[in-house]
């Protein structure tokens, strides 16, 4: 809650699109375009639309928003689906990307979307959750701790 006003966090329309690519390039512009030289920080200005209006019909994929004062996109999450396979043998739900504007981050917003996000990929049949993280975004790793996410892997890269 901010300014008195609830927050609701729910499934991303249409009219949501312009503020997804508002958020996501947020979250670039914040996390991996300061983390990851590799990462194009305008990816979601230029892809992000199309993107996202796929993915709003698509069972596989999960689009969130927390809508603020005057029905603003605060905070977006979004999650996609993997069906088993020969070597992973049960479905998995990866939380692909999650942003909250800096005002709303106490709000426990973020952790309303993983909520969310957590029974949709139960309810979609998942077996496990997983989300990756920048390896030197210590807030980043501590709130998914916080939220019932564990280490499971480590990647090692190196620059060529």
């Amino acid at each position: 809650m901010i300014n008195g006003n609830e927050v609701i966090v729910r499934r991303a329309e249409q009219t949501d699109i312009d503020g997804l690519v508002a958020r996501s390039s947020a979250l670039f512009a914040e996390d991996a375009g300061a983390r990851d030289p590799g990462v194009d920080i305008n990816w979601p200005r230029k892809h992000g639309p199309q993107r996202f209006s796929s993915g709003l019909t698509d069972p596989s994929r999960l689009l969130l928003v927390a809508d603020g004062d005057d029905g603003e996109v605060v905070g977006c999450l979004a999650g996609t689906l993997v069906e088993p396979s020969a070597m992973k043998r049960v479905k998995v739900a990866t939380l692909v990307s999650r942003y909250v504007r800096p005002a709303y981050r106490r709000d426990r917003i973020g952790g309303r979307m993983v909520d969310a996000f957590r029974a949709w990929a139960k309810e979609s049949g998942a077996g496990s959750a997983q989300v990756t993280a920048c390896a030197t975004n210590a807030e980043a790793i501590r709130f998914y701790e916080r939220n019932g996410f564990a280490s499971q892997s480590v990647t090692l890269e190196a620059a060529l």
